[in-house]
């Protein structure tokens, strides 16, 4: 789902309920009421005058029914090209630059242009349906009102009504009139904020496929199995019976072609996804889908190289969802090589960061978000094309830390880089899902013709 229909959803559509809780709910009591306290008293003035009057305003319902069906219609309508504007409006901020670098700019502002002509129109809609129910209402009611004052002057003239109770039935009628005509506005009204809830209740209700296991996992990963893991996506089989272990101060590294199954892998090691067949157990006893996500993820940092960034300080973001301990967070950037130019800003540790982190280039983004994964302290480190952004002398410098770092954690690096995986206890060749060749460096160079090809193209 894009994330501008969760936000829109989240945002707009909560809206358009929090509308009706606030105004329409006290106004539908109060007329509901008056409805109520005015109908008893007609039937008691005249039970057959009121019989008429009520017997012809329920025959509004079928129309009023139809309008609301055309409400509902339209309010969805109206709900969704907002939702496809905001995703319209996400698209363009997060990808900005292209946009400028491509000057763009007034080509996206047709696009934005026509979903905003598409919102304004079934806007437009809704109001022209609401409008539709005040002249049938008022024709309705004429009716009704005609057929009483005609039967009712009959009454009078024949003696077996006064005037005064005629004009006290008359009165109250008039008054009943108008509640009436409000709820049923009030109802077509409503229809936007059903279809808002049935949306956000869509949401709400989504379950999630990874659910946490009960085992609170206390102690330190020394060993970690993947046995015969099949993984698909949809139709697309991203890992097809795919075996492999580490051992707690082992570095692993995985190396293949783009979609050859490396990043899905870590997927499962990090439970974004579970199997489709096969298991993963970790220290030989538990399957990693009996342990409590919460319990996981605390012993497993993963750095990817597309780097998040909070709306905060750089030391808010190295402790991240972690007890803060200010002088964790400077040995952390020191061991990520990130201190020399954090030193260097007017705030140092405290410097706020901008939306992505776009005061900080792409290198220090990258060194931050390693920082934070070492300030974990976890036992399973996952680099997921962590250092691409990284020029040669500081991706020498986090190579040497994460090699002085190597004997206290398991070490998962995907590479594209010869460089960063050369020194690895064990490279695992991925080609379409499946490991092809698994061995170290040294062997493979002269042993596996898949990691001959990826070795020629690290090298240009």
């Amino acid at each position: 789902m894009h994330t501008g229909e969760i936000l829109s959803r989240v945002t707009n559509d909560i809206t358009r309920i929090q509308n009706v809780v606030t105004n329409m709910i006290p106004n539908l009591i109060r007329e509901s009421l008056t409805i109520v306290a005015l109908t008893g008293y007609v039937i008691y003035e005249s039970p057959k005058l009121a019989f008429y009057f009520l017997i012809i305003m329920p025959l509004a319902l079928y129309p009023l029914s139809i309008l609301a069906k055309k409400m509902k219609k339209y309010s969805k309508l109206s709900q969704e090209s907002t939702s496809d504007m905001t995703s319209r409006l996400g698209e363009i901020f997060s990808n900005i630059e292209v946009i400028k670098a491509n000057s763009s700019q007034e080509l996206e502002g047709e696009k934005f242009a026509k979903e905003n002509q598409n919102v304004f129109k079934y806007l437009l809609k809704q109001v022209k349906v609401n409008a539709l129910t005040s002249p049938i209402m008022e024709i309705l009611g004429s009716v009704a009102i005609g057929l009483v004052i005609y039967i009712g002057g009959s009454e009078v003239i024949e003696g077996r009504m006064t005037v005064g109770a005629f004009f006290a039935f008359a009165t109250a009628l008039f008054m009943l009139y108008t509640p009436i005509k409000r709820i049923s506005s009030l109802y077509n009204q409503a229809q936007d904020a059903i279809v808002a809830n049935e949306r956000m209740f869509e949401l709400l209700n989504t379950k999630p496929t990874i659910i946490s296991g009960k085992i609170e996992l206390n102690e330190q990963i020394k060993h970690i199995s993947i046995m015969h893991a099949s993984l698909n996506y949809g139709n697309k089989i991203a890992l097809n019976d795919v075996s492999a272990g580490a051992d707690h101060g082992e570095s692993i590294a995985l190396v293949g072609d783009s979609d050859a199954g490396k990043s899905s892998l870590v997927n499962l090691l990090v439970r974004f996804y579970d199997p489709n067949e096969g298991e993963i157990i970790i220290n030989d006893k538990y399957n990693i889908k009996d342990l409590t996500l919460k319990s996981l993820h605390q012993k497993v940092a993963y750095v990817t190289q597309r780097i998040y960034i909070f709306n905060g300080t750089i030391a808010q973001n190295i402790a991240y969802g972690q007890e803060f301990d200010e002088q964790k967070v400077i040995e952390a950037l020191e061991k990520a090589h990130a201190l020399e130019f954090i030193k260097n800003l007017d705030d140092g540790i405290n410097t706020m960061l901008t939306e992505n982190g776009n005061n900080l280039s792409g290198g220090q983004r990258q060194r931050v978000a390693l920082a934070r994964a070492i300030y974990k302290k976890p036992d399973i480190l996952i680099l997921d094309e962590a250092t691409s952004a990284l020029d040669n002398k500081s991706e020498a410098l986090i190579q040497k830390a994460l090699e002085a770092l190597k004997s206290e954690m398991i070490t998962i690096t995907v590479a594209h880089r010869l460089s960063t995986i050369e020194n690895s206890d064990a490279i695992l060749v991925f080609k379409e899902g499946q490991i092809i060749c698994r061995g170290q460096h040294i062997d493979l160079i002269n042993e596996c013709e898949e990691y001959q090809k990826l070795a020629k193209i690290f090298s240009n």
